[in-house]
C-alpha cells in the first residue's frame, strides 16, 4: 500500500495555514514565524478577499499568472494570452513607487470556457524565455485563502524558507505515517481524501460558478422546454418513422413483384425459349425478306425511270441535233441560191452591155 501511495498526490480545496505549512498535510505543529503570522490572521480575520480596490470582472472567468519576466509588458502579455480565448480585462502588478512589474499579472477572459483552457493549455508555456505558471482566481475562489505577503500563499522555494503545499506546483502527498484525525479535526483541518488521491500527471480542475435558485429554476424551465420539444422531436421522428416504413415497405413490395416476374420469366423452359426464339426469327426472316423484296422493287423502278429519262433525253439530243443540222443545210443552201442568182444577173447585165456595145460598133460607119 505504501508504494502506491509514493507517487499519489492531492490538492487543497480550501486554505489552513497550517495544514499549507506540512508536505503531506498532517501536521497540527506551527513550523515558521510565517506560518504562525497567517494563523493569526485567519483566526482574527484580519484579511478581506474582497476589500482590494483593484480587483474587477468576474473571478471565475480570470486567471492567475505568474513566473513572468520584469521585461515583459501588458502588450505582451495580452498577445500570448489571447491564443486562448477573448481577453476582456488585463491587471499586470507593478510596483507602487517605482512602477516595475512584480513578476504576475490576472487575466480576465469573456467565458469561462475560454478561462479553463487557458488554465489547461498556457500552464508551463513560455513569454519572453520565460516559464510561466497559471492557476485560477484563489483570492475569491479558495475559501480562508491567505496572501503570501501575510504569511500564506503556495508554492515558493525552500531557499526562502517560506514552503507552502497544496497548490498546482507543490501539492501534497499521500501521508506515509497514520493520520491524526482527531488533532485534525479539533484545528479544522481537513483531512486527506483516503482512497481518492490523484496522480502528479493530473490537473485539478478549477472550482465552477455554482448556481442559485434562480438560475436552478431557469434550469429547470430549459429542461421542461428541452423535454417537451424532446417529446415533439420524439412525436414527430415515430410519425417520419412510420412514413418512411409505409413507404419503404411500398418500394419492398414493389421490388419483390419486379423481382418474382424476373425469377418467372428467369424460369422459362428451354422449350418455351427456344419456340419464342423461333418464332422471333422467322417473324424476323419474313419482315426481312418483305422489306429486301421492297427495296429491290423501288431500286428497280429507279433504275427503269432513270434508263427512260436517259433514253428521253438521248431522243431529244439526237432530234435538236437533226434540227440543227437541217436548218444550218436550209441556210447554206438559201445562200448558194443567192449567190447563183447573183452571179446569173451579174452574167446578163454583162452580155448585155457587150452586145450593146458591139451594135453601136456595127451602126457606126454606115450612119456615116
Amino acid at each position: 500500500m505504501s508504494a502506491n501511495k509514493v507517487n499519489a498526490v492531492f490538492y487543497a480545496e480550501s486554505y489552513h495555514p497550517i495544514q499549507a505549512g506540512s508536505i503531506d498535510g498532517t501536521d497540527v505543529l506551527l513550523h515558521d514565524n510565517a506560518v504562525y503570522r497567517a494563523q493569526l490572521c485567519a483566526s482574527a480575520h484580519l484579511y478581506d478577499p474582497f476589500g482590494d480596490p483593484n480587483v474587477i470582472g468576474d473571478p471565475y472567468c480570470t486567471v492567475f499568472v505568474t513566473r513572468l519576466s520584469r521585461l515583459t509588458t501588458e502588450h505582451t502579455l495580452r498577445k500570448a494570452m489571447s491564443k486562448y480565448g477573448r481577453v476582456r480585462n488585463l491587471r499586470l502588478v507593478r510596483h507602487i513607487v517605482t512602477g516595475a512589474s512584480r513578476g504576475y499579472a490576472f487575466v480576465e477572459y469573456e467565458t469561462e470556457r475560454e478561462m479553463r483552457h487557458a488554465y489547461k493549455d498556457a500552464h508551463h508555456s513560455k513569454i519572453d524565455d520565460c516559464e510561466i505558471m497559471v492557476d485560477y482566481y484563489r483570492q475569491q475562489l479558495m475559501p480562508g485563502w491567505i496572501p503570501r505577503r501575510l504569511g500564506g500563499g503556495l508554492g515558493g522555494k525552500k531557499e526562502s524558507g517560506q514552503l507552502r503545499f497544496g497548490g498546482r506546483e507543490k501539492p501534497f502527498r499521500a501521508p506515509l505515517r497514520p493520520i491524526p484525525f482527531d488533532d485534525l479535526k479539533r484545528l479544522g483541518i481537513p483531512p486527506p481524501p483516503e482512497g481518492r488521491y490523484m496522480s502528479r500527471f493530473q490537473d485539478p480542475s478549477p472550482p465552477r460558478r455554482e448556481r442559485s435558485s434562480v438560475d436552478r429554476e431557469e434550469g429547470s424551465q430549459k429542461r421542461d422546454g428541452q423535454e417537451r420539444s424532446h417529446k415533439r422531436t420524439s412525436v414527430d421522428s415515430e410519425e417520419r418513422y412510420h412514413k418512411r416504413s409505409s413507404v419503404d415497405s411500398e418500394d419492398r413490395y414493389h421490388k419483390r413483384s419486379s423481382m418474382d416476374q424476373e425469377e418467372h420469366s428467369r424460369k422459362w423452359s428451354s422449350v418455351e425459349r427456344e419456340e419464342h426464339y423461333s418464332k422471333r426469327t422467322s417473324v424476323d426472316r419474313g419482315d426481312r425478306s418483305h422489306s429486301m423484296s421492297s427495296t429491290k422493287e423501288e431500286r428497280h423502278r429507279k433504275r427503269s425511270s432513270s434508263n427512260r429519262s436517259d433514253r428521253r433525253s438521248s431522243k431529244d439530243r439526237d432530234e435538236h441535233h437533226k434540227r440543227s443540222s437541217s436548218n444550218r443545210s436550209d441556210r447554206r443552201s438559201s445562200k448558194d441560191r443567192d449567190e447563183r442568182t447573183n452571179k446569173r444577173h451579174k452574167h446578163s447585165d454583162h452580155s448585155h452591155r457587150h452586145e450593146r456595145r458591139s451594135t453601136t460598133g456595127d451602126l457606126s460607119p454606115e450612119q456615116e
